[in-house]
């Protein structure tokens, strides 16, 4: 049985040492990933993304959108690669699919990364998510939507490499240390030609005005 291909009985750590990735398999159906596929495609506002590299300001072909529980009345913001986000609302189907990836998970999310990469030619290089306003050491889970795409883990001291496709409507938890000790990337790739996008829900330690 190809552990990487249907909705799996207990998730599995990838991972062989040095932290905690936890791969659910497919929790939403075809047709369910179809339809969220399209809402989010056509409903999010979506943005190129922007990094600071050197004084400068640069913009990617990839989009994101940031988003967050905002029921208290309270923006989230979030900064990387030197640029600070503020965050829109949930909408329906972004509160929707949180409480499916809580359910599986059994952990609380109160925001949401949301990328867009339009073909395979647009990727994430190596990296990790360590950012000063995320909760230490909480989950990040990643749910994916579109095009299959394989990613990827390297370990910060010994450049192991642990690689594996997220097909539409799979769910990946990263937790614990794992940030501490590995990279991880989305690698470009020429067979790629349709788009996927992606959630991140992630928990943000303190809300602030914006």
């Amino acid at each position: 049985m190809d552990l990487f291909s249907s909705l799996l009985d207990e998730p599995i750590n990838i991972l062989p040492y040095d932290g905690i990735v936890n791969y659910y398999g497919e929790v939403i159906s075809a047709s369910d990933s179809e339809h969220y596929f399209d809402c989010l495609l056509n409903s999010i506002n979506w943005r190129c993304d922007q990094a600071l590299v050197f004084g400068k300001l640069i913009e990617t072909k990839r989009k994101v959108a940031w988003y967050a529980d905002t029921r208290n009345g309270q923006p989230y913001s979030y900064t990387y690669s030197g640029v600070t986000k503020q965050s829109l609302p949930f909408t329906q189907a972004l509160y929707a699919l949180k409480n499916l990836v809580e359910q599986q998970t059994g952990e609380h999310y109160n925001s949401c990364l949301l990328n867009l990469y339009h073909t395979g030619d647009e990727g994430m290089a190596w990296h990790s998510d360590g950012e000063k306003d995320l909760k230490t050491n909480g989950a990040i889970a990643s749910l994916s939507f579109g095009a299959e795409r394989k990613f990827a883990f390297k370990h910060k001291a010994s450049k192991e490499v642990v690689a594996l496709p997220l097909k539409a409507g799979s769910l990946l938890v990263m937790k614990g240390i794992t940030q501490q000790h590995w990279l991880h990337r989305l690698p470009p790739t020429k067979k790629v030609h349709s788009p996927r996008i992606n959630l991140t829900f992630r928990t943000i330690d303190k809300p602030e005005f914006s």
